[in-house]
């Protein structure tokens, strides 16, 4: 497995703040960003590594080639990990977008990290002919290239497990509205992906039970998915 090697890391720390890695992988100079931020963290996530609702000390969002062929994405993912250091349970996220080129954004206290490839995208309640191999306009909106949106996401706050789920819907509402905001006739791509992180309970410390985009703290994360992804989306999406 080819080492992962962060570069100098400059600037102000922040609660979400990921390194950013590079290796050699079959020829190709690939990315990736590794967020530590501990123990003391609840994360639910629809990743391939390390999915639903559980204490994680890392998470990882990597490039990977164009065309990945691999069978074992969790396996993977959970070698990349290693080779950079992390250790303890976390979640993997892939993309074969181009990870240094992500957006970040904070809105009182919640953070959010995006990357965001929208080669081929659409509407989730497609025809079912997308499911089965044909391909009519309705099914995408672009070239052949996959893409995906990740999004990763930091409270400071302990969230129950429902406003956990809560919150994943309403980032995934905000990456919608930021998707159209940019002229982008979808509502994502067929392998986009999330994590929230939340602060785990602890004594005496108050545990949040909403997260929708009316709530004190869904709403400041939803302003901060929504600009995340928007500071992600290629350039095209702007235009």
């Amino acid at each position: 497995m080819p080492a992962l090697l962060p570069p100098p890391r400059t600037g102000t720390a922040r609660l979400l703040d990921p390194e950013h890695l590079t290796r050699v992988e079959d020829g190709e100079r690939l990315h990736a960003l590794l967020w530590r931020p501990g123990p003391g963290w609840r994360m639910v996530s629809s990743a391939v590594l390390g999915g639903g609702i559980a204490e994680r000390a890392w998470v990882l969002n990597a490039q990977v080639a164009h065309g990945y062929r691999r069978i074992d994405p969790a396996r993977h993912l959970a070698g990349l990990a290693r080779a950079a250091g992390a250790r303890g349970p976390g979640v993997g996220l892939m993309t074969a977008a181009d990870v240094s080129a992500h957006g970040r954004a904070r809105d009182g206290g919640a953070e959010a990290v995006a990357t965001a490839g929208v080669s081929v995208r659409g509407w989730a309640a497609a025809p079912q002919e997308c499911a089965t191999g044909a391909a009519p306009p309705q099914c995408t909106t672009g070239p052949v290239p996959p893409g995906t949106v990740n999004i990763v996401v930091a409270l400071p706050v302990a969230l129950s497990d429902a406003a956990l789920v809560n919150a994943v819907m309403t980032a995934t509402e905000a990456k919608v509205q930021a998707l159209l905001d940019a002229g982008l006739d979808c509502s994502g791509t067929p392998t986009d992906a999330v994590c929230v992180a939340a602060r785990a309970p602890r004594d005496g410390a108050d545990v949040h039970a909403f997260a929708g985009p009316r709530s004190e703290w869904g709403a400041r994360l939803a302003r901060a998915v929504h600009r995340a992804v928007r500071a992600a989306l290629p350039a095209v999406a702007h235009s």
